[in-house]
């Protein structure tokens, strides 16, 4: 068959058409290239915290209450006063205590004069029985009517100084040096003293030496030791940190909304007085630090790449081991396996002593995971012990978002970002 000019023309354009049908459909239905986001491990310190929130008290706090029920007739200080011990506080209307004395008084005084006349009636029983005037029994008889109004007497004497100590109990004391916190009564009010004492007033001991009492959870419980080093904040002085010591956990647990919780006293000092009693505390406890060490941020270690990322790049993902340089392949998987075996989320913990995997890109452009051991978090960043990691290492911890993704060229033939695999730019 010969074919004329023409004909070899038309040939020519129909084989042209198909080659940028091919090409055109080629790299419209390639898929776009992951646009990764980077991060850097370097070097630096970290320090492993655990956190608890906590009340401010002084170490030394008196409740002072009444025993004695009455109107409160006098006060003499208020809140913020500062007390020695046994400066009189308040007083508490002494009228009904004093009848009470009165009263034991002239109980006593009665039981007194009747144990006179009791004893005057045995003296001469006994000369009347001495002469046989008198049985036996009435000398026996008023033996008895004396030894009862001994023990009237006696009685009565308790009674008298029972009546006294209600009486003193109507003025209230300080019991130790400190400053008023609390001023729970007012001139005039009435307290009754029942089962329990009604608190008046409420005195710390000494504002230059405090306390928190912090909650921590059971699963952080056993990092915290007697003697760690503490830092805390207070909402009232913003910018500020301040140093304290765990001087003890205690051993009674609480529970509350199915959080069990223990109490650790932190003290502190404050001898500037900015601290004061009830401020909430965020405390830091300083479990666990390293210095000059290699770190990462915790992003990178919890990415996970997605089948489609793996199955972007053709080939399944590197794992270099502990034993061999980094990049050396150890095992071949499919992207599936690869991405259940391997891209579990990392981080180290505030013990440190962990597994996790970082992924990167070799020079080649193919996905390299590197498995490495974490050491421990501050919550942000991560320490890396090793292996397969070094200072400027460039780890993905993500992917970029549209924004910061390269846009791919309107003419897919002519141009365009290219992957590392030669196809367009983009991201996933």
């Amino acid at each position: 068959m010969i074919l004329n000019k023409k004909g070899l023309v038309v040939i020519g354009l129909v084989v042209a058409a198909s080659g940028a049908a091919f090409v055109l459909y080629h790299f419209v239905s390639a898929p776009p290239a992951p646009a990764f986001r980077f991060t850097t491990v370097e070097r630096g310190d970290i320090q492993a915290l655990v956190s608890a929130t906590g009340t401010l008290q002084a170490v030394t706090t008196v409740s002072v209450g009444t025993q004695v029920s009455g109107q409160i007739s006098a006060l003499f200080v208020d809140f913020n006063d500062h007390v020695k011990k046994g400066q009189l506080l308040a007083r508490i209307d002494p009228t009904i205590a004093q009848e009470g004395v009165a009263d034991a008084q002239a109980a006593l005084e009665k039981a007194q004069a009747e144990a006179k006349q009791a004893n005057s009636d045995q003296t001469r029983n006994r000369e009347l029985a001495s002469g046989g005037l008198i049985p036996a029994n009435a000398l026996e008889q008023g033996g008895s009517v004396l030894q009862e109004a001994d023990a009237t007497t006696k009685s009565a004497i308790v009674a008298l100084q029972r009546a006294k100590q209600n009486l003193s109990f109507t003025a209230i004391y300080a019991p130790i040096d400190g400053v008023v916190v609390e001023r729970n009564v007012s001139n005039g009010q009435t307290v009754a003293a029942s089962l329990s004492a009604p608190q008046l007033f409420l005195i710390a001991n000494d504002l230059s030496r405090m306390q928190i009492l912090a909650l921590v959870g059971e699963s952080d419980i056993e990092q915290i030791k007697e003697g760690q080093t503490v830092h805390f904040t207070v909402q009232a002085l913003p910018g500020q940190t301040f140093l304290g010591t765990v001087g003890q956990v205690r051993l009674q647990s609480a529970t509350t909304d199915n959080v069990v919780n223990y109490t650790v006293i932190v003290t502190l000092e404050n001898p500037d007085g900015k601290l004061l009693p009830g401020m909430t505390a965020r405390v830091d406890f300083l479990v666990k630090s390293a210095g000059n060490v290699l770190k990462v941020p915790n992003a990178a270690l919890r990415y996970k790449p997605s089948d489609a990322v793996l199955a972007y790049f053709g080939t399944p993902p590197v794992f270099p081991d502990a034993r061999t340089p980094a990049g050396s392949a150890t095992a071949a998987r499919t992207p599936g396996s690869a991405n259940k075996a391997l891209a579990r989320p990392g981080g180290g913990s505030a013990s440190g002593n962990g597994n996790g995997t970082l992924y990167t890109l070799d020079a080649k452009g193919s996905l390299q995971v590197a498995q490495v051991r974490t050491g421990i978090s501050d919550g942000l960043f991560t320490e890396l012990p090793g292996p397969n990691v070094t200072e400027g290492m460039k780890v993905i911890d993500g992917i970029a978002s549209a924004s910061q993704q390269p846009a791919a060229a309107s003419n897919p033939i002519a141009g365009g970002q290219q992957s590392p695999r030669g196809r367009p730019g983009g991201g996933f």
